[in-house]
């Protein structure tokens, strides 16, 4: 077995589900969703260590976007609590959970079709002083900081390669040049996490590598990442932590290498009777 390399602290924590992270910026405790009857969420502890990459995974239909869209504000858990850098956010709005920064991305890009490349990202600028009533009438105080929002704005688009296509509609761009801009919105925030829902649906070869660099850069520059991902190559080559859902609750943890040969994570793909004989004798007619 290789030698255990996880990154940021997370040399010495246990591979196991809800365990305790040494310096965790999400924490989440008793979370569920339930829809009528069905309970598509039931995490009883969950911690995202600080500066790292943590991969969720797991089957189609484990909870893995709605626990996404509850702790994000865009859904409401039915019950639980979870904090972000120590701040309290359970009930509270998407837009508030973003002031705290955290932001997210979706599997299916949100893009503003009839603005601008630039207008997407100018929008996600926060604390603009001339969207405001008094100060908008006061050009002098909020010239200079446009002029900032504007160049932050133009330093994002060259970094994820749309610069060239500034002033084209948004709703021209590709598939995978959306999911750059929607990433390239999301940082127009200044957060300090973010949660990517599956980057990679939809995107050709190419700019997957850059996708994948680009993601590996934020870890770099000190934010916590948290994605959800069905390429397994892709989560064995950039994640540091990996949390495995399935039927809802959270079944494994750990480094890479480790989850991907616990037994609870190829039952949770394969099915519990992959690998015993007898219950297949008792399928044949």
């Amino acid at each position: 077995m290789p030698a255990d390399t996880s990154p940021h602290g997370l040399a010495s924590v246990a591979p196991e589900p809800g365990v305790r992270k040494p310096d965790p910026v999400l924490v989440l405790d008793g979370v569920t969703r339930a829809f009528g009857g069905l309970v598509a969420v039931r995490v009883d502890h969950l911690e995202v260590q600080r500066g790292t990459i943590t991969a969720l995974i797991g089957p189609n239909g484990a909870g893995k976007t709605t626990l996404f869209n509850v702790v994000s504000g865009f859904d409401r858990a039915s019950s639980g609590s979870w904090s972000f850098d120590g701040h309290p956010l359970a009930g509270r709005p998407a837009h508030k959970i973003a002031r705290h920064g955290m932001v997210r991305t979706f599997q299916l890009t949100r893009t503003l079709a009839r603005l601008t490349v630039r207008e997407n990202v100018l929008l996600a600028a926060t604390g603009q002083l001339g969207e405001r009533l008094l100060p908008a009438l006061l050009p002098p105080l909020w010239r200079r900081q446009e002029r900032e929002i504007v160049r932050r704005a133009d330093e994002l688009l060259d970094r994820f390669l749309l610069a060239r296509l500034r002033d084209e509609y948004a709703g021209t761009l590709s598939g995978g040049q959306r999911k750059l801009l929607e990433m390239a919105r999301a940082l127009m925030a200044e957060p300090a996490m973010v949660l990517l829902d599956e980057p990679m649906a939809g995107v050709n070869p190419a700019l997957t590598q850059s996708l994948l660099g680009h993601i590996t850069a934020l870890r770099d520059e000190g934010m916590t990442v948290l994605f959800v991902e069905h390429d397994m190559d892709v989560v064995m080559g950039i994640s540091d932590w990996v949390a495995c859902m399935a039927d809802g609750r959270l079944v494994a943890e750990g480094p890479p290498y480790t989850v991907g040969r616990n037994p609870e994570v190829v039952d949770a793909y394969l099915g519990k009777q992959h690998d015993d004989p007898d219950a297949k004798k008792e399928e044949r007619p």
